[in-house]
């Protein structure tokens, strides 16, 4: 029991890993669940269908969530606020309604088969992705997500294409939900399309809200503890909605960094390229 707890925590870290590295250009994106369904049904297909073993089936999955992401970001990301909120909700709605009309992996009664992720597999996943994140916030590409975050007109004007860093951006992040969701996927053995509804994104946004954007550690906490205290607290666990509501309008009013505020120090290129 215990050790499926852990599991879904760390699946869930992955998840709001995925949204941090988007907010680090000052976008959000509610399509995470999408990504999530295409990193678990593309998996599935390869491992169940064709016999592909789960790491590869896995970063295949990734990739192939993270092309889509920049097809439908060249033109998404040309939006900016509610627009893009609304656009990334949509197509979370239609990623969910093909996978019903997708024959192939079930439709509506969903696909089943899938076996391989346990708790090692999913510690591996989030020590492997948090090593990589760790690199990115001390190097300096933080400071050229910084820049685009803050303001990317002013970024474009020193020379950096800040299209092109969101869409980067937006691509890592869907191909890190991909492996969230096909490590889920693989631990389930069966999955619906209605496993990876809007709720799912609203959740994983919550757990950064609530954690802090401003570093890396802060999704980490974020979804350790919206994970776990519904599973000690059981009458947390019925009235949970609310309480994610409660908690996240509490946080924005007295601490709108979320619980760990402090950004990490990164490194600073001099002349010739040396830090």
């Amino acid at each position: 029991m215990i050790a499926d707890q852990l599991f879904f925590t760390g699946i869930n870290i992955i998840l709001a890993w995925s949204v941090y590295v988007v907010l680090l250009t000052g976008n959000l994106s509610f399509a995470q669940g999408a990504f999530m369904a295409i990193g678990c049904y593309a998996s599935g297909l390869l491992t169940v269908k064709l016999g592909v073993p789960l790491v590869p089936a896995v970063l295949g999955a990734a990739l192939l969530s993270a092309l889509f992401a920049i097809v439908i970001g060249w033109p998404a990301l040309r939006v900016r606020g509610i627009y893009l909120i609304m656009v990334t909700i949509g197509v979370t709605f239609c990623v969910r309604v093909g996978l019903e009309n997708f024959k192939v992996v079930g439709g509506v009664q969903g696909f089943g088969g899938m076996i391989g992720a346990d708790l090692t597999t999913v510690i591996i996943a989030v020590v492997l992705i948090g090593a990589l994140l760790w690199c990115l916030s001390i190097s300096p590409l933080q400071r050229v997500l910084d820049a685009v975050r803050e303001d990317d007109r002013v970024a474009e004007s020193l020379g950096i294409n800040a299209a092109w860093v969101k869409i980067a951006a937006f691509a890592v992040g869907a191909a890190i939900a991909a492996v969230g969701g096909a490590l889920y996927g693989h631990f389930m053995s069966f999955v619906r399309p209605d496993n990876f509804d809007i709720l799912v994104s609203i959740y994983v946004v919550l757990y950064v809200i609530l954690g802090g954007v401003n570093n890396m550690f802060g999704p980490v906490l974020g979804a350790a503890v919206m994970t776990l205290l519904p599973e000690y607290f059981r009458v947390l666990a019925e009235w949970r909605p609310t309480i994610f509501g409660l908690v996240i309008v509490v946080m924005l009013l007295f601490r709108p960094d979320g619980l760990l505020s402090f950004r990490v120090i990164t490194a600073r290129l001099g002349r010739g390229g040396r830090p």
